[in-house]
């Protein structure tokens, strides 16, 4: 019992260890490929298609990057990671029976695209929580929004916003427009399925939201750790 408690410890340890540098490495590093685009790429009925070009947050539109935070979680420059609200109405649902529901934070969605698999189960979450506190320990939030901005899915077999703004709109990311930042920020939820171009009626009202809800923020500023003064 004791060496079994040991060896369980070790892994423990020898887990922490490698995650956080593995964490830390991403700090400054680009993500090359995330256990999602591999997963997706290897599917049955894959379309073989993987798009993903890395560029610096200075490169993307502060149109999209305000776009995917009114779109996705308005309290990201708040939180410490997590919606506790939000984390709460889960736990509900689930004691009531109800499926197992999307609905994390900015931070939560990048620690699950970047370190973990695609699943809903409480295991993942419990990963993925570990993951959130560690990002949002050793990165800065423009970071995180970086990161996730060049990682996440937006469209079939395209991930990041360079490759989206170049397959929706033909243009660099850094010169997406509010409508069409909003237009990507839309199809976010699903976007398998969805399209930014042409827009449905649905994505279309999608996106009207978005960009109202962008004007309610006003300017993307965040607060540089070291002197509090806002960045914009």
């Amino acid at each position: 019992m004791k060496g079994l408690f040991q060896l369980l410890l070790k892994i423990v340890v020898w887990f922490v260890s490698l995650s956080f540098l593995l964490v830390l490495a991403f700090k400054w590093l680009p993500v090359p490929v995330t256990p999602l685009m591999l997963i997706r790429y290897f599917e049955t009925d894959s379309s073989k298609i993987l798009k993903h070009d890395w560029v610096p947050l200075d490169d993307i539109s502060k149109n999209l990057q305000l776009a995917v935070i009114c779109s996705e979680d308005q309290l990201f420059l708040k939180h410490n990671g997590f919606d506790l609200k939000a984390i709460e109405k889960v736990i509900t649902e689930s004691q009531n029976g109800k499926r197992l529901r999307g609905g994390s934070t900015i931070s939560q969605q990048t620690a699950k695209n970047v370190f973990l698999w695609p699943e809903r189960s409480w295991l993942r979450k419990g990963f993925e929580a570990y993951f959130t506190f560690a990002i949002e320990l050793c990165w800065p939030k423009e970071r995180i929004l970086e990161v996730y901005l060049n990682s996440i899915e937006m469209g079939e077999g395209i991930y990041g916003a360079e490759a989206a703004s170049q397959y929706w709109f033909k243009k660099p990311a850094k010169n997406l427009s509010q409508y069409e930042a909003a237009a990507i920020a839309a199809i976010l939820p699903n976007p398998r399925t969805y399209k930014a171009a042409p827009v449905t009626a649905y994505i279309q009202s999608r996106k009207t939201w978005i960009v109202r809800q962008m004007r309610y923020f006003g300017p993307l500023k965040f607060v540089d750790d070291k002197d509090g003064k806002g960045k914009h």
